[in-house]
């Protein structure tokens, strides 16, 4: 494991202590046999790793802040949101880590332009205001790949990535009759019944749709809100913002 500086005691104690967890988390999962598990734990502890790797090997300095919520974040989707089933049991769960990777990916993209930004090399300079559109733009880009990524998952896989939604009311085409694209709605679904099968649900099931787009919605306004924060951050306006920017070392060390 690649453990975070030493001179960043905070970050160093939560990453031992988020790592003590999944280990401990991964030792319960050996001994219940649950493999499944135990890859996600694994795969936690090298997530851990990818930011103390990225400073080391490509000189970036990434602010105690924006490291601590990339590491909770890490925990709170693989181990509480994928084995403590906190998905399920908490419905605003989703909702709130979609947020965090928009907030978060529009810092990290708005970064990675304001360096070259500010490269002696780059001819082209972006305004705040394009700084912060593509900031904007790299985020929801990521969202929109991490949507195909689960769609493409639950497909090939038969995984529940996306997870679905009870709905009252379905609006469709495919029951009209007469094929001349006449919407057709069906209201106040209480029971679905499938092989004559009772779903129990109350409701129609709707597969992964109204999940799919309430996490690009979050995820647009998680990016929406630090593009703000951005653009005043550009015009020298936002001190704020640094917590979330990274950083080359040799500029933050001038």
């Amino acid at each position: 494991l690649c453990c975070p500086p030493k001179d960043r005691k905070s970050i160093s104690y939560l990453y031992v202590v988020l790592s003590v967890l999944v280990i401990i988390i991964l030792l319960n999962q050996l001994h219940r046999r649950d493999w499944q598990g135990c890859l996600l734990c694994l795969l936690s502890l090298f997530l851990f790793s990818i930011p103390s790797f990225i400073e080391k090997h490509w000189n970036v300095d990434i602010p105690n802040v924006l490291e601590t919520i990339i590491l909770l974040f890490i925990f709170a989707s693989q181990i509480l949101g994928e084995l403590y089933s906190c998905y399920q049991k908490i419905p605003i769960w989703d909702s709130i880590l979609h947020l965090t990777a928009g907030f978060t990916a529009s810092a990290i993209g708005f970064s990675l332009f304001d360096i070259l930004n500010k490269k002696e090399v780059i001819k082209i300079k972006l305004s705040p205001f394009f700084l912060a559109m593509t900031a904007f733009c790299f985020s929801m880009t990521i969202g929109v790949i991490w949507e195909f990524f689960e769609y493409f998952m639950d497909t090939l896989f038969d995984l529940d990535m996306q997870k679905d939604t009870i709905v009252h009311t379905i609006n469709t085409v495919s029951l009209d009759m007469t094929v001349s694209n006449k919407v057709v709605s069906i209201e106040n679904i209480q029971s679905v019944y499938i092989n004559g099968r009772n779903l129990s649900l109350g409701g129609y099931l709707d597969i992964g749709r109204v999940d799919t787009m309430k996490d690009l919605f979050v995820n647009f306004m998680g990016a929406l809100t630090f593009s703000f924060i951005g653009f005043f951050y550009a015009k020298g306006r936002c001190r704020f913002a640094r917590a979330f920017i990274l950083k080359m070392k040799e500029d933050s060390n001038n």
